[in-house]
C-alpha cells in the first residue's frame, strides 16, 4: 500500500486501482477493473493475479468484493477490439470499469497505463500489479471475471479449449484453428487471424505480441 499511503498523506481519500486482462488474446473481450480498497484493507495475499492459483483467486476475489469500498468491471468485445485496436479497447475498458464505481475516485493508480480522456489524477505504474495492493486486486476481479466468460464460451465453441487456454495462442488452440477456422468470438485483427483469413499460413514458429504458442497446461492453475 506504500503508493495508497503517498496519495493519501497527499490529501486524496478514494484511490482507484486499475488493471486488465485479455489484452494479448487470440480471442475474446478485453476485462478492466477498478477497485477501491478501504485505508486499512485486511485481505491477506493480495497478489499479481498471474502468479495466483486458480482457486487462490477465487478466494480472493469474493474477499475483495466483500471489503472492497467500490468495485467496478468494464468489458469490450471482439467486434469493438477489432475495430478500434486493442489498446483503445483496453483504454475503453478501463473507463467503462470507472463508470461502475460510485463514489466515485478521486485518483487513480493504473498498471503501466494512464488514461488522458478521464479527468482525475493518476499514476502510471509499471508492474503495478505486483507492487499495490489496489491494482493487484483489480488484477484478480478482472481475471476472475474474464475466465468465468471464457468457460461460457468453451461450452459453445468446445474445440478452441478456451476454458483452459483463455484466449492466448497454445498449440491446442493454434491446431483448432488450422482445423476449424476462427469462430466469431477470434479477433479477426489480430496478426494469426487475420493471416488464417486471408488464406495465409501461418509460420511455424509462429509468436505474437512477444507470446509464443504455449502449451495449454502452461496457462492451467490448480
Amino acid at each position: 500500500m506504500r503508493h495508497e499511503r503517498e496519495l493519501r498523506l497527499a490529501g486524496f481519500h478514494r484511490i482507484a486501482g486499475i488493471d486488465e486482462v485479455g489484452r494479448g488474446c487470440l480471442a475474446g473481450p478485453v476485462v478492466a477493473a477498478a477497485v477501491v480498497l478501504p485505508e486499512q484493507h485486511r485481505i491477506k495475499g493480495l497478489r499479481d493475479s498471474k502468479v495466483l492459483t486458480r482457486l487462490a483467486r477465487e478466494q480472493l476475489y469474493e474477499r475483495i468484493l466483500d471489503r472492497a469500498d467500490g468495485v467496478g468491471v468494464g468489458c469490450v468485445e471482439v467486434e469493438v477490439i477489432d475495430r478500434i485496436n486493442i489498446l483503445q479497447a483496453t483504454k475503453l475498458a478501463m473507463r467503462d470499469a470507472l463508470t461502475r464505481l460510485w463514489p466515485a475516485p478521486d485518483h487513480l493508480v493504473i498498471d503501466a497505463l494512464t488514461l488522458p480522456a478521464v479527468a482525475l489524477p493518476q499514476r502510471a505504474i509499471i508492474d503495478g500489479d505486483a507492487i499495490s495492493a489496489s491494482i493487484a486486486a483489480a488484477s484478480i476481479v478482472a481475471k476472475v471475471t474474464r475466465d468465468r466468460i471464457c468457460a461460457e464460451f468453451d461450452a459453445r465453441y468446445p474445440a478452441y479449449g478456451f476454458a483452459r487456454n483463455k484466449g492466448y495462442g497454445t498449440r491446442r488452440h493454434y491446431d483448432a484453428l488450422l482445423v476449424d477456422g476462427p469462430c466469431e468470438w477470434h479477433r479477426r485483427s489480430f496478426a494469426p487471424i487475420r493471416m488464417l483469413v486471408a488464406g495465409t499460413q501461418l509460420p511455424l514458429d509462429l509468436v505474437f505480441e512477444g507470446v509464443a504458442r504455449l502449451e495449454d497446461e502452461e496457462l492451467t492453475s490448480d
